[in-house]
């Protein structure tokens, strides 16, 4: 599709009515040919508020949105179109706070759209058969030495990651990252999760972490010893995936300032999104994202079920 709009200000101005909204997500949900969500039936009939299917078995009438995270949402589709445009343009994100002055709502409404865009950016996990990747982890959450010494666990030593959530990450040189919220970052663990992804003819370059000795038994591993201060041998180094994990931390504290173990996947599938996609148009990447709308749905009560996150990020 040939996009109308280069930047935020021409996007508002395109989709100025719910018409102009509706016409663009049923182009890109069905490429112009409707299909019902609910029976799957290729014949449908248009109807004056949408459409009706054709299969009299089913029957239903439904709109563009039925099956799609604006579901029953009382937001027009022009504050939707706004918040994605936003969300994905934006290198390090939008707060809810800021996203609710921004377009007039409130902010608990500003989270949820925030949370819902979040969990349709998932990013299936990579099945990779050649090239190069480099493979790390990281700890995401405040460090220990600063908290109450009430809630403190311990002083914050060694590696640092005391009390943090950890993250594992894979990116493929000249392509995409991937992550993943794992409970510890130990050969156990982290094992499986390469030998599921990665194929042994792919070269895997990692630090000294002791997770990964043995991988030089079914891969070319080669090793960049931080501990010895080496970052750089040749073309190996873990610069790609420790250049995204400075972005993803920079964007949690400059952005969000706080986010909880509960939710982190879903900010780590925004910033791996926007990175894989970091080499198109910001106008390319709000059309790519509503290829993605449907099966998706996420509910408000799922989210902040036996807590109350309403008011982070």
């Amino acid at each position: 599709m040939k996009t109308q709009f280069k930047n935020y200000i021409l996007l508002l101005e395109h989709f100025k009515d719910e018409a102009t909204c509706h016409a663009l997500l049923e182009k890109q949900r069905w490429n112009g040919n409707p299909i019902c969500p609910h029976c799957k039936h290729d014949k449908v009939y248009r109807t004056n508020r949408g459409f009706k299917c054709a299969n009299k078995d089913c029957h239903k009438k439904f709109s563009v949105t039925v099956g799609t995270i604006f579901e029953n949402s009382k937001i027009p589709l022009r504050y939707w179109f706004a918040a994605i445009y936003i969300a994905t343009a934006h290198k390090k994100g939008i707060s809810s706070h800021q996203l609710s002055r921004d377009l007039g709502i409130t902010q608990k409404t500003a989270w949820f759209i925030l949370q819902r865009v979040r969990e349709m950016l998932k990013v299936e996990a990579p099945n990779m058969v050649d090239g190069t990747v480099e493979l790390d982890e990281t700890g995401v959450g405040g460090k220990e030495r600063n908290k109450h010494k009430k809630i403190r666990k311990r002083e914050n030593k060694g590696t640092g990651f005391i009390g943090k959530t950890m993250v594992f990450g894979v990116l493929q040189r000249a392509g995409n990252v991937w992550t993943k919220i794992v409970p510890d970052t130990t050969g156990k663990t982290l094992k499986p999760i390469i030998k599921g992804s990665i194929g042994t003819d792919v070269t895997i370059i990692t630090d000294g972490a002791g997770a990964y000795s043995g991988l030089n038994k079914e891969y070319h591993h080669e090793v960049v010893y931080h501990e010895k201060d080496e970052y750089v041998r040749g073309e190996y180094h873990t610069n790609g995936i420790e250049g995204y994990w400075s972005l993803l931390k920079r964007g949690i504290i400059g952005i969000y300032h706080n986010v909880s173990p509960k939710h982190l996947h879903r900010y780590c599938d925004e910033f791996s999104y926007r990175y894989n996609t970091r080499k198109i148009k910001d106008c390319d990447r709000f059309v790519d994202v509503l290829t993605k709308v449907s099966g998706t749905r996420i509910t408000y009560n799922k989210l902040t079920k036996n807590t109350d996150e309403s008011k982070k990020a």
